[in-house]
C-alpha cells in the first residue's frame, strides 16, 4: 500500500511540475508545509516549534517523554550559564535551556537539513539574542572532512563527521554526504572566540570520544556535562570515562527514558550520563 501511494505521489508530482499552474501549486504546498508550527507546554513554559513533517511532529509530541533526564538536568544548571549544546538538531534542548534557565546557548549543528528548522525555532521563540548557531561539527582536530548522513529528513540524526562511526560503533549507512570544516572544542573556544561553557550537553551519535579528546582544556573548566553513551560501544564508553575522569569530573548518574526500555529498541543500552565537578 505504501509503495502504491509513493508511486501515485511521484506521478502527480511529475505531472504538476511540467505545467505553470502545477508549479504554483507545488510552491504553495511547500510554503504552507514549511510554515506549519505547533505549540507545546512543559514545566510552565510554552514553546513554538516548526513541524513541516510527521517526524518533526513526533519530536514535538515526545518532547517531555523521549529524554526526561535531559530536561531534569537542564533545570538543575545555574541560571544565566553558558551552555554548549553539541548536536543541537532542531534545537529542542537549546530552546528549553535558554527559556527556562535564561542560559546563553551555543548550538552546534552541522546538518544543512536541520539548520533551517533550528534557526526557525530560535526565531519563533524570540531567542535570537540567547542562542547562537554554530554550523560546524566538532572533532578532535581542525580540518576538512566528510559529514556522512543517514537521513536527509528535517530533524534527522545519526550522522558522523570524519570518523564514519555510528552510535553503535559500526560504519554508518550513508545516504548523503558533503565536505565541511570541523573544529575541536579548544579551537571553538580559542580560535572562534566562543565563550568557555559552564555546562555541555553532547549527543552526536557515535564520535563523542573524539570530540572529548579535542577539548581537555575546556572540560577542565566546566561545572557539569550530560553526554549520551552507548554501553555496547565499548571503545566510546571507556575512552569517554577516561577523558572525563582526567578532567576532574565524576559520574553522578546515567538514565534514559522509558521509550528506550523496550528490548527491541536499538538504543536500549544508550544512556545519558551526567558528570559533575569533583
Amino acid at each position: 500500500m505504501r509503495s502504491f501511494i509513493n508511486i501515485t505521489i511521484d506521478f502527480i508530482f511529475r505531472v504538476l511540475k511540467k505545467r505553470a499552474y502545477g508549479k504554483y501549486i507545488l510552491d504553495r504546498i511547500t510554503q504552507l508545509t514549511v510554515k506549519s508550527a505547533t505549540e507545546i507546554s512543559y514545566d510552565g513554559l510554552s514553546l513554538t516549534l516548526a513541524v513541516p513533517t510527521r517526524f518533526c511532529e513526533w519530536r514535538a509530541d515526545s518532547f517531555a517523554s523521549k529524554e526526561p533526564e535531559t530536561l531534569e538536568w537542564i533545570r538543575t544548571i545555574d541560571k544565566g550559564s553558558v551552555v554548549w549544546d553539541i548536536g543541537a538538531n532542531i534545537g529542542l534542548y537549546s530552546l528549553f535551556a535558554a527559556k527556562k534557565q535564561n542560559c546563553n546557548v551555543f548550538a552546534f549543528e552541522p546538518s544543512v537539513f536541520n539548520l533551517e528548522l533550528l534557526a526557525k525555532n530560535i526565531f519563533l521563540n524570540k531567542l535570537t539574542k540567547q542562542i547562537t548557531i554554530v554550523p560546524l561539527p566538532l572533532n578532535d582536530k581542525m580540518g576538512s572532512s566528510l559529514l556522512r548522513m543517514t537521513s536527509t529528513e528535517w530533524g534527522g540524526a545519526l550522522s558522523s563527521f570524519d570518523h564514519d562511526l555510528g552510535f553503535n560503533g559500526e560504519k554508518v549507512d550513508t545516504v548523503f554526504e558533503f565536505s565541511l570544516i570541523g573544529v575541536s572544542m579548544e579551537d571553538a573556544k580559542n580560535k572562534l572566540g566562543i565563550p568557555q561553557p559552564d555546562y555541555i550537553k553532547m549527543d552526536v551519535d557515535g564520535i563523542e570520544h573524539y570530540i572529548l579528546k579535542g577539548g581537555m582544556d575546556v572540560l577542565k573548566n566546566v561545572k557539569g556535562l550530560l553526554i549520551e553513551i552507548n554501553d555496547d560501544f565499548h571503545e566510546q564508553a571507556s575512552q569517554c570515562e577516561e577523558i572525563l575522569t582526567a578532567a576532574g569530573l565524576v559520574l553522578s548518574e546515567k538514565k534514559h527514558g522509558e521509550v528506550f526500555e523496550n528490548d527491541e529498541s536499538m538504543f536500549k543500552n544508550c544512556y545519558n550520563q551526567i558528570w559533575v565537578r569533583n
